[in-house]
């Protein structure tokens, strides 16, 4: 998949939004203001192109001990963040769609009861 098209299924979540809150060159995309997804845009231009997208401590593992795509990676807690590389084509792209989604899924789960009404 090109950035774009994972920009634009980041962007159709509920309440999704992006921004560049560290720097110039990291996509983010946040929903209700808690981060969800973050793209490295300086490794897509060196065409090495990965995301870092939040995720179940116990299913970290699993998916690091599964993929050799999927890896800790810098700036993030890697308990719960997880780098995965997108162009040595052992991901399917419904898969990296479903770690988006499970990512997503993992922030709103977080929220207090108060801001999972917002996303009704």
């Amino acid at each position: 998949m090109n950035i774009e098209e994972l920009r634009d299924y980041c962007l159709s979540k509920n309440k999704a939004t992006e921004a560049f809150p560290f720097d110039q060159h990291t996509l983010v995309f946040k929903v209700l203001g808690k981060m969800f997804a973050l793209f490295p845009l300086e490794k897509w231009e060196n065409d090495e192109p990965s995301m870092m997208v939040k995720c179940n401590p116990d299913y970290t593992i699993e998916l690091r001990e599964q993929y050799e795509s999927i890896y800790a990676g810098p700036y993030v807690s890697n308990k719960h963040w997880n780098t995965v590389k997108l162009n040595n084509g052992e991901l399917t792209n419904k898969f990296v769609l479903e770690l988006i989604d499970h990512s997503y899924d993992m922030v709103v789960k977080g929220m207090t009861k108060k801001m999972r009404k917002q996303l009704n």
